[in-house]
This record gives structure tokens, C-alpha cells and sequence, in this order.
């Protein structure tokens, strides 16, 4: 398989993504609805972040094991150990400032009346960084999959290179509604321009991560965008919680259970694909 078609396949399997957005546009009054939503999305992240982290574990420890039982380099491993963490931080505390200066700019100083539709606007632009944080988060993931799949494809093993492919595009769709469940949540009903926008953001880096991939193999790209975006899902998975606990903890738990399973379902497809 050529280089150019490898790249148009994972260009694909990023941009099923785009089949869960579109959910977001929808309208409903029901509140169980939106809390239901909400609890989904944190449940597919929490899939994704617990994925994430094996994957980039497992990375650090054959990096040790082959320190200690097969003459690896240690600095190779202190180097990737350092990755790992530092990653981590920058995508979790990273977020924590970047909110924070995104709500200074944002600040209203109108007094009353402007000031409650000013709260409303705020509202809606809140619900919108969440979702397009999410995007973010999803990216960088979607990045070390584009990754795996350039990196089998350079390798010749265009086998795995396709079943990766097939297998990230049915769980890229997933996320979709990781994206937009917060908005649900506040009811907010986002442009057809923010949706694309939110699905090149997520989905985009799959497409660009073959590329990458295809061109040179790097593992410590591949865990420091892991540990970028566990830091940043594991940053808005508590921004979701607290507004479950708000709505309905016990709806946004099943909700939990749902998205986690749903999570679940096309990563054991990919499995059963034998990618």
C-alpha cells in the first residue's frame, strides 16, 4: 500500500469523529436527557484515560525492563520517565491557568441588568471551552494513534496498519459525543462552524500523526502526547463531575456506566480485529 493511501485512510478513521457531533445540535427540554449526556461523556474520557495511561505505562516500563535485563539505556528510560510527567502536568495544570486567564479576558464589569445577560453569554461561552478542551484532549490522543498507524504502515506492516485504522475510526466515532455532552448538559446548542471546528481539532491530529508517523519513529512524541492528553481529560473529567453533581449524581453516574462501556465496546473491537 502506498504511502499516499496509508495517509487518506487514517485521514478517514480521524474524521469519523464527526458522526457523534452532530448530536450536540439537537434540542431537548428534558433534563435527565442532558445530565444522562453529560455522565456519557465523562464516561467515554474516563475510558480514554485509563487507555491512555496503560498505553504510556507500558511504554516506561519495557523502557525499564530492558534497562535491567537486556543492556537498554538507562538514560533512555530516565528521559522517557521525565516525559511522562512533565506531559502530565503541562496538560492538567496547563488548563487550570489557561481557564483562568480565558475568564479574566472574558470578565464582565457591567452592572445589573448586563449583568444577567452577560451571565447567560458567559454561560454558553463556558459550556463552549469545556467542549473545545475535550476536542483538545481527544487530539492529542488522536495524534499517538495517528501515530501507531504511520509507524506500522513505515514498518511494512500494512496488515496492522489497516486494522489499526478500522479500529481507531470506529472508536474516533465514539468521541464525538465526548465532545459535545457538557454542551447538553447546559444547553447550549453550538454552530455547524464550532462543530467542525471542534472535529478537526479532535480528529484532525489522526490524519496528521500518520503523516508524522509514517515519516520517523519517535517514542518520546508518543508519551509526551499521551501524558498531554490524560493531563487534559483528566482536567475536564473533573469539570464534568462537578456539573453532574449539580444536575443529578445519580443519572450522571449511569450515564458514567454508559459511556464507559460504550468506551469499552469499540476497544474490544479493535482487539478482536487482532490490532
Amino acid at each position: 500500500m502506498s504511502t499516499a493511501r496509508v495517509v487518506i485512510l487514517g485521514a478517514i478513521a480521524g474524521f469519523t469523529i464527526y458522526l457523534g457531533l452532530p448530536i450536540g445540535r439537537l434540542r431537548t427540554r428534558s433534563t435527565s436527557w442532558k445530565t444522562f449526556l453529560n455522565g456519557v461523556s465523562a464516561g467515554i474520557l474516563v475510558f480514554l484515560l485509563v487507555d491512555i495511561l496503560s498505553n504510556a505505562g507500558q511504554v516506561l516500563e519495557e523502557a525499564l525492563n530492558a534497562a535491567q535485563h537486556h543492556g537498554g539505556s538507562w538514560t533512555r528510560f530516565a528521559a522517557l520517565g521525565v516525559t511522562y510527567p512533565v506531559g502530565l502536568a503541562i496538560g492538567l495544570v496547563g488548563l487550570l491557568y489557561a481557564g483562568r486567564l480565558w475568564r479574566r479576558s472574558g470578565a464582565s464589569l457591567g452592572p445589573g441588568a448586563m449583568s444577567v445577560a452577560e451571565t447567560a453569554a458567559g454561560a454558553r461561552r463556558e459550556a463552549l471551552r469545556i467542549g473545545m478542551t475535550i476536542a483538545t484532549g481527544i487530539g492529542l490522543h488522536n495524534f499517538s494513534e495517528g501515530l501507531a498507524i504511520g509507524q506500522s504502515a513505515r514498518s511494512g506492516e500494512i496488515s496492522l496498519a489497516v486494522l489499526l485504522i478500522v479500529g481507531f475510526g470506529l472508536h474516533n466515532a465514539t468521541e464525538g459525543f465526548g465532545i459535545v455532552g457538557p454542551l447538553a448538559a447546559a444547553d447550549v446548542r453550538p454552530s455547524w462552524s464550532w462543530l467542525f471546528l471542534a472535529g478537526l481539532i479532535g480528529g484532525g491530529p489522526t490524519f496528521l500523526g500518520t503523516i508524522v508517523g509514517n515519516a520517523f519513529d519517535s517514542t518520546y512524541v508518543f508519551v509526551a502526547c499521551l501524558a498531554l492528553a490524560a493531563g487534559a481529560i483528566l482536567y475536564v473529567v473533573g469539570e464534568l463531575f462537578a456539573a453532574g453533581r449539580r444536575l443529578s449524581w445519580e443519572i450522571t453516574l449511569w450515564g458514567l456506566f454508559a459511556g464507559f462501556l460504550l468506551g469499552l465496546t469499540t476497544e474490544l473491537v479493535v482487539v478482536a480485529a487482532g490490532a
